[in-house]
């Protein structure tokens, strides 16, 4: 079979490697999309955390069961994602129904080759059931987890302002999932066109561009409260520490995006607040169900942020267009 490795910063490969048999346990799915995700370009460029080369990117999947072993319910042929994040089991935080931060978790296109690939084994314990979705959905539902996952640490409530920081695909994601939940969402980034699609696909009512009088806007929108929610989906330093300065009295800072540096913020600004921080990493099996079902229902429609698609035998060329903002990619889908 093809796989794609990304050799080092910059530069990918095709090669030939022999396709997976079924091994006790695990099953072969045939890859049919392949989403592109942000952690996929910081690899490219060299940004990503926790990560080494040689390395076969891509865990955001859709593809058809072709093989199986221990996946009760499973049918060949079926329509399948899978939960990327392989966790051990038996670590403090799976012990704590937490897996999703599992201390040796072992990411698909991570800390283990994914699935730039025509055929990949995964466990059987991680496969996710179609529901009558489409490839494409199904390959989107990964990211929109992660969202859903940022939402249900924060607690959202009923009528809450809710400042999602970064409207990339994570951040789009995680507004659906705040929009759902009853959160009045407000979208931040430096981008217009992408505040644009936030308004206009998403029907978000409140949008701030980071190079404007952000505090004065953000008082206007809360009534002079600030918001009760500040999620940052960004991965920018810079945007991180600004967000501390954004949170009202009480409120919950959740950073979903990740970056390689410290974080600094006022301790007294902070503490008077009472202000709760918290990371937000991956996402569960809850978080994958919530997703599926909204798609069901119509309360999401994933392929609005597709903007971009290829063959998988063009995403060698393709690639590095894809990090340029002036191409205006939200979504990136590789079609095999």
């Amino acid at each position: 079979m093809k796989t794609l490795v990304c050799i080092k910063p910059g530069e990918f490969e095709y090669r030939e490697a022999e396709a997976p048999l079924a091994r006790p346990g695990e099953s072969i799915i045939k890859i049919r999309r392949i989403g592109i995700c942000g952690t996929d370009l910081h690899a490219f460029e060299g940004t990503q955390p926790f990560f080494e080369y040689p390395r076969i990117l891509g865990h955001e999947l859709a593809g058809d069961l072709v093989d199986l072993d221990k996946a009760p319910g499973f049918v060949p042929g079926e329509a399948v994602t899978i939960i990327p994040y392989f966790n051990c089991g038996v670590c403090i935080a799976c012990r704590n129904g937490k897996p999703n931060c599992c201390v040796t978790i072992k990411v698909c296109g991570v800390h283990i080759d994914g699935g730039m690939v025509e055929y990949l084994s995964v466990p059987s314990s991680f496969l996710v059931h179609g529901n009558g979705l489409t490839h494409d959905q199904l390959a989107l539902v990964e990211p929109l987890a992660i969202g859903a996952h940022a939402v249900r640490r924060a607690g959202i409530q009923p009528g809450e302002f809710v400042l999602v920081v970064g409207a990339g695909p994570i951040g789009l994601g995680t507004m659906e999932s705040a929009r759902i939940a009853g959160g009045e969402v407000i979208a931040m980034d430096i981008n217009e066109d992408r505040l644009r699609f936030c308004r206009e696909k998403l029907q978000v009512l409140h949008t701030v561009n980071a190079t404007s009088d952000v505090m004065e806007m953000l008082r206007h929108i809360t009534r002079g409260d600030m918001p009760t929610v500040v999620i940052d989906a960004t991965g920018s330093r810079k945007a991180m520490n600004d967000a501390f300065q954004y949170m009202a009295h009480g409120a919950r800072y959740v950073l979903v995006g990740l970056q390689k540096g410290d974080i600094q913020f006022s301790h007294p600004e902070f503490h008077k607040r009472e202000g709760t921080l918290m990371s937000s990493r991956n996402a569960t099996r809850e978080d994958f169900d919530k997703i599926i079902d909204s798609m069901k229902k119509g309360l999401i429609d994933p392929t609005t942020y597709i903007t971009h698609r290829v063959g998988f035998r063009e995403v060698k060329d393709e690639f590095a267009g894809w990090l340029d903002p002036a191409n205006g990619v939200i979504k990136a889908m590789i079609e095999l």
